[in-house]
């Protein structure tokens, strides 16, 4: 049976824990129900079962459960040692855990016991760790922060999911005992934001990437320019965002960030250790620049705005000089504002550029990127023309693409370009759940939550080498999407799919197991206020 790998004592089976750990839910969710007057927590009140380790999403790498759980109090401490770092992951703890307990829950180097968060050096890679729980105190230990803010992520899950709520809650706070050690399958687990086709506020964007914390995402790429506006001050050339972000699908009055308002969205980010990718679709999706900017047209005539959804119509003029003295600015200001290692081109659907200037294009621009110090990443598109050394491409092609597509892109991974997997038919978060989903498009089909999950990055594309493949994202296009809760009603609960393929060894993946697991995500998501579709797919509580 596929599972974690999980030592275990005793002669216990896979199968017989699981089965126990199965129980154990209906257990706690028995005594949560059909237990005493919601008091508050103390020693009598001892009845709820901790979450095995082994129920978080994503599945960890290796769990060995075992002795007496912890249980927070009063008293609890969190300790960090004495890097600034520990103590900003310790700060976002306490912030999480406070209003739910009523703790105090000092932050402190001092003291024993409690909630311990170390670095130290390991086996844990740049965003691993290991969890150590028992009857004294929870420690989590990690060679980088990252690897401690990821091990926060599961310690809220081994939470009842009430510790989520913004209120005073009950208890008891009990963390199961035993091991979980955890290191990222890929490096890559991103996903992508599109706030060109609709305009989203900068808070909207920041509760989303609170969002994809919860499950591990390390990447949120921003598709900053399409057709439909541009949403990125540029200081050279100001019509971009003030005319050309001041439309959206639908009429819509659009909206851009200011250079400050981007700068925000960056940091909080990487408070959540998010590093964003922004992306510059050209030289097709275009129209916002071209409407903006007559000399950025062949023929010197601006064409109007749009607030459609069809696709392909616009390009760049290849020919003209002009063109990448825009790409240059362009990318130097927005190079400048972007501590990350990475600048999407686009590079998609570019129907309306002959193959030959689509060739000269990149061949011009991809250097371009390479000079402020970026690394390309291109739709798998790139992979049609000559993609830089390093370059990044990433899939979005359905199960049924041309098998000609498919061998482009799988020569270039042999040759060296990594590539990002995206199928539109499996991760887009923007298709449509079934025929009676209320938003999203269909053009790729339905996709379910099982579709979304079941499937192996490593072996999804033929030809392709296993150590070409740097990850995983899950797009979410916004044709139909105007504000948070139609994207938490399309990402959840296919996002944490997503995120597990990225994170969590292949050995893990088992449909039956993960629906489960998926299932008491349910409660905790109502205790954010998350919205989400209740799939029949999924064994939702009390459904």
């Amino acid at each position: 049976m596929k599972g974690a790998r999980v030592r275990r004592h005793h002669g216990t089976t896979p199968r017989t824990t699981r089965l126990l750990g199965s129980l154990l839910l209906v257990m706690a969710a028995g005594a949560v129900t059909l237990g005493a007057s919601p008091g508050p927590a103390g020693p009598d009140r001892g009845t709820a079962a901790p979450v095995p380790l082994d129920r978080v999403i994503p599945a960890p790498a290796s769990v060995e459960p075992g002795g007496s759980p912890y249980r927070i109090t009063e008293d609890t401490r969190i300790r960090v040692d004495g890097s600034r770092e520990t103590r900003r992951v310790g700060a976002y703890l306490a912030d999480v855990l406070r209003p739910s307990t009523g703790y105090r829950l000092p932050v402190t180097e001092h003291g024993r016991g409690g909630i311990r968060l170390r670095l130290a050096k390991g086996p844990f890679g740049a965003e691993g760790y290991r969890l150590d729980s028992g009857r004294s105190g929870v420690t989590l230990t990690a060679a980088e922060p990252a690897g401690l803010f990821h091990g926060v992520q599961t310690l809220r899950q081994l939470l009842p999911a009430a510790v989520e709520k913004d209120s005073v809650q009950p208890g008891p706070w009990l963390v199961a005992g035993g091991t979980i050690e955890d290191t990222p399958r890929y490096a890559w687990r991103g996903a992508m934001l599109d706030v060109s086709r609709h305009f989203f506020t900068v808070d909207e964007v920041k509760r989303y990437i609170d969002q994809l914390a919860l499950y591990k995402i390390n990447k949120l790429h921003l598709h900053l320019s399409d057709d439909q506006g541009w949403r990125i001050a540029v200081d050279s050339w100001p019509r971009l965002a003030t005319y050309g972000g001041s439309t959206e699908v639908g009429g819509g009055p659009g909206g851009y960030y200011t250079k400050a308002d981007y700068k925000e969205i960056v940091r909080h980010a990487a408070s959540r250790h998010l590093e964003v990718v922004p992306e510059i679709d050209m030289p097709g999706h275009t129209n916002a620049a071209l409407a903006s900017y007559a000399e950025l047209n062949c023929d010197g005539v601006a064409p109007p705005l749009y607030t459609g959804i069809a696709v392909g119509f616009s390009s760049l003029c290849v020919g003209k000089e002009i063109t990448y003295d825009f790409v240059d600015d362009v990318v130097r200001e927005l190079a400048a504002l972007t501590p990350g290692r990475y600048l999407h081109i686009g590079g998609d659907e570019a129907h309306s550029t002959p193959h030959e200037d689509y060739v000269k294009f990149m061949d011009r621009v991809q250097p371009i990127v390479a000079k402020y110090g970026k690394t390309v990443i291109g739709w798998h598109q790139l992979t049609g023309a000559d993609p830089a050394k390093g370059a990044l491409a990433q899939y979005w092609g359905l199960d049924g693409t041309s098998g000609q597509e498919k061998e482009q892109v799988a020569e270039a991974a042999r040759n060296g370009t990594g590539l990002i997997l995206s199928p539109a038919d499996r991760s887009y978060l923007d298709m449509k759940y079934d025929a009676n989903t209320p938003l999203g498009l269909s053009w790729a089909g339905h996709v379910e939550v099982r579709r979304s999950y079941d499937w192996d990055p490593g072996s999804y594309l033929p030809g392709v080498p296993a150590s070409a493949v740097r990850g995983v994202e899950a797009p979410l296009w916004t044709e139909t999407l105007e504000n948070s809760a139609h994207l938490e009603y399309m990402a959840f609960p296919r996002l944490p799919g997503v995120a597990e393929l990225g994170w969590s060894p292949a050995a893990t993946h088992d449909w039956e197991d993960y629906r489960v697991r998926l299932a008491a995500q349910g409660p905790r998501w109502d205790a954010l206020g998350i919205g989400y579709h209740k799939s029949p797919q999924v064994p939702w509580p009390n459904e």
